[in-house]
Order: structure tokens, then sequence, then C-alpha cells
């Protein structure tokens, strides 16, 4: 694809970017014809997909619906023309919707994909790390390895040490400051 960039700055400029951040074109020559553009990020989403993104001649930006059930468009949303609407009494009511603001200039949304890719998968995966809520994949995979192991364990305990009640509940017993207590 990098022959159709050449030439604009602008298309040279996002084209390096992607490739900074392997960002790989993955349109289908239907697509192409179309004038649609899938990238593909080297990050995965859930069901271990790589997560896509597409530009579309439509003026849309949108998931391709590899990290949830469906697409979705990233476009901006702003406020729709108002539509009124008569009451029963003669009254009228506004409504302002909210509409997707489409980007008619293929350049544009490529921009405007680079930079929402960028804040919305790359920075805050960044963060994830940063904050403590990543977990690593050996650690995962530690977790998961020993969690049949753990559970057995669990059980092995509450029957070894839980007192059965004559009626077959569970019962606690608490020592607090001298006091037993007895919680069924």
């Amino acid at each position: 694809m990098k022959t159709i960039y050449k030439g604009d700055s602008r298309y040279e400029k996002i084209y390096e970017q992607m490739q900074l951040l392997g960002i790989q074109d993955v349109s289908s020559p239907r697509q192409v014809k179309n004038g649609t553009i899938v990238w593909r990020l080297p990050i995965k989403g859930r069901g271990n997909t790589h997560v896509e993104y597409a530009s579309f001649a439509t003026g849309y930006v949108r998931n391709q619906g590899n990290q949830c059930h469906s697409n979705w468009q990233i476009n901006k949303r702003v406020d729709d023309e108002p539509r009124y609407f008569e009451l029963p009494n003669g009254d009228y009511r506004k409504y302002v919707g909210k509409v997707c603001e489409l980007i008619p200039i293929e350049i544009d949304r490529l921009e405007y994909m680079i930079k929402y890719v960028i804040k919305n998968e790359f920075i805050k995966r960044a963060n994830y790390i940063q904050e403590g809520k990543f977990v690593p994949r050996w650690q995962f995979d530690h977790v998961c390895e020993n969690a049949d192991f753990h559970e057995k364990r669990a059980t092995e305990y509450m029957d070894k040490f839980a007192n059965v009640a004559p009626d077959g509940a569970k019962e606690v017993t608490l020592i607090i400051d001298g006091h037993k207590y007895k919680v069924i």
C-alpha cells in the first residue's frame, strides 16, 4: 500500500506513524474497491483476535467488531437538527438527538482514526500496566493451571474443619474476647 501514499505529506506522515506502531493495512480487494480501508493493530482483544479499525468511504470510522459483538462508530457525536413533536394538548416539544459527525475526506478519517487508536488502545492499555490491572501472561497461565488444585484444597479444608449440625446445616464457632459464639 506504500505506493498510494507517495507524494502527499499527510499520507506519508500517517503511514510512518502506522509503521512505527505496527499497524497493518489488511483490506481485501473488494473493500478497497468500495473505498474501505481496514487496519489491524498489533494488539489482541477478546477471543485472542487482533483489534481492527476501518475507514469507510461513507465518512464513518468504526471498530471492526472483534473486541465485542458488533461494530461501532468512533466518529464524534454531535447534536442533530432539532425536531418538534406536537403533544395532545396542542403544545410542542423540542427534541435534539445525537448523530455521528461524518468525515468525508479519507486523510481526515485516517488522522482521526490514528489519534483515536493511540489514545484508546495504546495509551489505555499502557495505563492498565501502570495501575496494576495488567496480569502477565505467565501469571495468568499459572493461576489457570492451579485453579483446580486450589479448589480441591479449599473443599478438603472446609470438609475437615467445618462442624456439621444434626440437621445437616453448617455451623461456625467464633471466639471474640473470650466469649464463644455459634453462627449457623
